[in-house]
């Protein structure tokens, strides 16, 4: 007998839950009460057979689920990356033009230490200002000419009485007019 309703089949066997439905004829009466015997109530999913040809998509569902993290991630950290690159190379310009003003720091330095020298303060008048100590004889070409005289001497033609500086000055326009 059946644990639930004592009913019995009118084969005299007792009702089982695997067998609920009614046995066709021609079949084993006990093949439904077998531990093996797979149940009617449950199919087993029939795979079809596939061709060799037949091919996965090219997209699934993770793969474009994946792709798109992947497009958020990158527009996510697109900007910041941008920003510290152009900050190490703001950096790199920085010392680039560091080093350029300590060398001329350098430079002015030397300028400095080289000009506070009496020796170099001389010469340089001496060349750029055509200055003259007494005694030494100056030499200026004028024109291609060769004009020469002792410095710190006059000239020999000095007129006696000097001229108004407006007459000075009208000499000179008539000199030069010719």
């Amino acid at each position: 007998m059946s644990a639930g309703t004592g009913r019995r089949r009118s084969t005299g066997r007792p009702l089982s839950h695997a067998a609920s439905r009614p046995i066709p004829a021609g079949t084993r009466s006990g093949a439904g009460s077998r531990p093996d015997a797979r149940r009617p109530g449950r199919r087993t999913p029939r795979t079809p057979a596939r061709p060799a040809t037949a091919r996965r998509p090219l997209s699934t569902g993770r793969a474009v689920v994946f792709v798109g993290l992947l497009l958020l991630l990158s527009l996510t950290l697109a900007g910041p990356v941008r920003q510290w690159l152009e900050g190490r190379a703001e950096i790199a310009r920085l010392a680039a033009e560091s080093t350029a003003y300590d060398e001329r720091i350098a430079d002015l330095q030397e300028q400095l230490e080289r000009q506070s020298d009496p020796a170099w303060t001389a010469r340089e008048a001496r060349e750029r200002l055509a200055y003259v100590l007494p005694g030494d004889r100056l030499v200026v070409v004028v024109d291609g000419e060769a004009a020469e005289g002792d410095a710190g001497t006059l000239p020999d033609a000095v007129d006696a009485a000097p001229r108004p500086w407006y007459e000075e000055l009208l000499g000179s326009v008539a000199e030069a007019d010719g």
